[in-house]
């Protein structure tokens, strides 16, 4: 099993404060990918561990934190103590990650955004 290292960018988002999108914000996800790019279930069950998150932004030190599922739910989690979802991430086990895709990611204020994938390559 191969591990990925994916990078998404806050892509445009009209009727938010981000309308034009910034690429100082986003998310460097690790995580196992098929063969046509979407997230390898089987193989995330075996590396749990390994699949982590950093989201960045400019105003905030980076926050680390693991890809999280629950029933068919996929999630970032942030804070192991707390049980709650803290970043849900819209239909993820339908997505595919490559460059040019996009994802929905809810952020902490509960905002559905879309961000958009801008690198796929093995996690070294």
């Amino acid at each position: 099993m191969t591990l990925s290292r994916i990078v998404m960018r806050l892509a445009r988002n009209p009727g938010t404060e981000f309308a034009g999108g910034d690429d100082h914000r986003g998310y460097a996800l690790t995580a196992p990918l098929t063969d046509d790019g979407h997230i390898d279930a089987a193989a995330y069950a075996k590396a749990r561990d390994a699949c982590v998150v950093r989201r960045f932004t400019p105003d905030e030190d980076p926050t680390d934190g693991r890809l999280a599922r629950k029933g068919q739910r996929w999630f970032f989690d942030y804070d192991e103590d707390d049980v709650g979802e803290d970043e849900p991430l819209y239909r993820l086990g339908e997505h595919r990650f490559a460059v040019g895709e996009y994802v929905t990611i809810t952020d902490e204020d509960g905002r559905p955004l879309t961000y958009k994938v801008v690198e796929v390559q093995p996690a070294g």
